[in-house]
Formats: C-alpha cells, sequence, structure tokens
C-alpha cells in the first residue's frame, strides 16, 4: 500500500526507516507519488482530505486514510482505488 502511494520498494522503503527520515523527507524524496492518489477523498481524524490546503499535510492524510481503510476491514483493490 505504502509502495502503491509513493513508488517505494521494500528495500527503499526499509532504508527510509532505517534512516528515520521525516515525513517531508519521505515524501519529497518518494520515487513516484501515484496520480490516483487524488482520488482519495473522505474524512480522516474529522477533516476533509480533498479540503487540506498544506501538501505535505495533504501527503500524509492520503496515508492515513489508506491505514485506516485497510484497518477497517476494506478489501486492498478497494483500498488502492483499484475499480
Amino acid at each position: 500500500m505504502i509502495g502503491w502511494l509513493t513508488g517505494y520498494d521494500a528495500a527503499a522503503l526499509q532504508a527510509q526507516l532505517s534512516a528515520r527520515t521525516t515525513f517531508e523527507q519521505f515524501f519529497a524524496e518518494a520515487p513516484a507519488l501515484n496520480p490516483a492518489r487524488a482520488g482519495i477523498t473522505g474524512t480522516i481524524c474529522g477533516v476533509r482530505i480533498e479540503a487540506i490546503e498544506e501538501p505535505l499535510m495533504r501527503e500524509i492524510r492520503y496515508l492515513d486514510k489508506l491505514v485506516d481503510e485497510l484497518a477497517k476491514g476494506k478489501a486492498m483493490g478497494k483500498v488502492l482505488r483499484e475499480g
């Protein structure tokens, strides 16, 4: 799911975790932010994702929303907006 959102493969993601990068660095260095992430809508923590103006916070909330949907038992295909 994180790979879908950011383009990181498992090794690159592990390197980011090991380096203890900040969210700002993590998203700035993402190999290929998925353009379909703009289709992630709804609320997370009471805030509408599509209304978030600050770009970094919007990226963080995209990730939050995907994790939240997966945790609620939504099928991975639905979480990743596959059809």
